[in-house]
């Protein structure tokens, strides 16, 4: 027998001792992968949605990976929207200014759409969702209309497809940041619906969003204008003008660009908000 090195005997045990620590580290790694955690992200790590093929990533591939498309914070927005039904039909207020932040930065935009001849629709929140949900109504409606069988989306056949819209988005994390609206007459029967980013629905005869839902909803079964006074007054991201759509039996119609009469005589009274 011929006698090994003491420092080839000293690599070799330093190897085996490097190799036995490398295994007892990946134990618990393996136990967790065939668990009841199977397909989890590996210990010190968190899951990542959306998920992206193959093991979890490290810096360098997550930053090849592409930006993650999900909206974090609105960039414009819109504020309240009232709606309230009356025998007859229905009529819902918006007023037009879209905010970035707190600025006042398009003042001539419309929050309020016609669906069809029975059904519209108001939205506040992300003004680049409500025009994406917008463009998908409009081609709904298109599709429905080429069928030519005489029947057209109902108010409350688009408030239930917005209630599962909403939460379909909601559930894959990337959820539409808007409130709606819907109102309308159809069947002898007036509806108003409300739905959130969330899918959270619900029917009622007055309905305000934004800070709407703070303030016009007592003044709700007055007169439409001077809630949205009042909201102008109050609301900093609101702007005195505003649209009224009203649909009944026969048809949608929307007025505006309408503006309120303003008083600021007692501004200058008001103090502690500066």
């Amino acid at each position: 027998m011929t006698s090994q090195d003491p420092e080839e005997m000293d690599t070799s045990r330093s190897w085996r001792m490097e190799m036995f620590s490398r295994v007892t580290k990946m134990e618990p790694l393996l136990e967790v992968q065939s668990g009841f955690w199977a397909g989890g992200p590996s210990p010190g790590q968190f899951y990542r949605i959306p998920p992206i093929s193959g093991a979890v990533l490290g810096p360098d591939s997550i930053a090849c990976a592409g930006p993650i498309t999900r909206t974090q914070n609105p960039m414009v927005t819109g504020t309240s929207v009232l709606g309230v039904k009356f025998d007859g039909g229905v009529v819902i207020a918006a007023d037009m200014l879209g905010s970035y932040g707190s600025l006042a930065r398009f003042r001539n935009i419309s929050r309020i759409m016609r669906v069809n001849n029975n059904t519209m629709l108001g939205a506040s929140g992300d003004y680049a969702d409500f025009q994406y949900v917008k463009q998908v109504i409009d081609q709904m409606v298109i599709d429905e209309e080429l069928l030519g069988d005489g029947h057209s989306y109902s108010p409350k056949a688009i408030h239930s497809w917005l209630t599962r819209a909403m939460y379909s988005r909601r559930s894959k994390m990337n959820p539409l940041w808007n409130t709606m609206v819907i109102g309308g007459y159809a069947d002898g029967e007036s509806f108003l619906g409300y739905v959130d980013m969330l899918g959270v629905a619900y029917e009622a005869p007055t309905l305000a969003t934004g800070y709407g839902a703070y303030l016009a909803q007592p003044l709700m079964r007055e007169v439409l204008e001077r809630c949205m006074r009042v909201l102008y007054y109050r609301d900093a991201r609101s702007y005195n003008r505003f649209e009224i759509a009203t649909v009944t039996e026969k048809g949608v119609e929307v007025e505006g660009p309408l503006s309120a009469e303003t008083n600021w005589d007692i501004a200058h009274l008001i103090s502690g908000f500066e």
